[in-house]
């Protein structure tokens, strides 16, 4: 499955198909089976693809499957309230402990995406990528990513939590409820993606920068992952001849990042 398809698949089944349940199942299904429909049709569709669909088991799979198993569990949590406000915003403060102390506290879990955006097929690629992510410079960038994607995350939390407790007020397994909570998710399924998604942009680009900053010369074009492993055997070459092999151009670096970056959301 393209990144592109995944994308939108995502959008619409974690994104519109909970507030449509909600909407327009409620009154046919009842109130309860149509809130837990709603709350774990989006987490279904997250195991089916790491279980059937892509069966790729790596961190960012894992850190998607446990967080989609936490919102399924929670979804018979039944309360209201700022409790239910709270309840809503668990996914964001998981998202922080894992990106924000992880920038501080050990290696941060920007690297392990780094090297599966990049995908290493040979040991001796994958040892090239551990020496290039190893550097101070790409290590330290590793770190700033982490910590603006924890911070994104904490701040949306945040404000996803103060909009549950204004416009959530109805009690639990009511009609209103659902309709309230309907309406909520309209809201910051879009609000609250939008800033999540510039800052993983701007993460991942912040990463690449770091790491092509520290590749040999190439053309000015846009390069692809192929040029990215000529480019990381030439630095190994120079190294071993005892150059710093890093050659590339400001506008180079910048040119490629962006590429690799906007890679990662499927749209290059």
């Amino acid at each position: 499955m393209s990144k592109s398809l995944k994308l939108t698949l995502d959008i619409l089944i974690g994104a519109a198909a909970p507030v449509l349940i909600l909407k327009y199942g409620t009154a046919p299904l009842g109130t309860l089976p149509a809130y837990l429909a709603a709350a774990l049709v989006p987490v279904a569709w997250v195991l089916l693809d790491l279980f059937v669909i892509s069966r790729r088991f790596n961190f960012i799979t894992t850190y998607g499957g446990a967080s989609a198993i936490m919102r399924g569990a929670l979804a018979f949590w039944y309360v209201d309230g700022a409790l239910f406000a709270f309840k809503d915003s668990a996914s964001y403060l998981l998202a922080f402990v894992v990106f924000g102390l992880t920038a501080f506290i050990g290696t941060p879990v920007t690297r392990s995406i780094a090297l599966q955006g990049l995908d290493p097929d040979t040991p001796e690629r994958e040892g090239q990528m551990h020496r290039l992510l190893d550097e101070p410079a790409v290590h330290g960038a590793m770190r700033r990513a982490a910590l603006l994607i924890g911070v994104t995350n904490l701040l949306a939390g945040a404000v996803n939590y103060v909009i549950n407790v204004q416009m959530v007020t109805a009690p639990f397994n009511t009609a209103v409820f659902n309709d309230q909570v309907a309406n909520v998710n309209a809201i910051t399924r879009i609000v609250l993606v939008l800033p999540d998604m510039l800052a993983l942009f701007y993460a991942f680009n912040l990463m690449y920068k770091a790491m092509y900053a520290l590749l040999p010369g190439g053309s000015e074009k846009e390069a692809d992952s192929a040029e990215f492993w000529t480019l990381l055997e030439q630095r190994e070459a120079a190294l071993a001849g005892g150059g710093d092999g890093s050659s590339l151009s400001n506008s180079a670096v910048d040119v490629r990042a962006r590429k690799q970056a906007r890679g990662e959301f499927g749209i290059n």
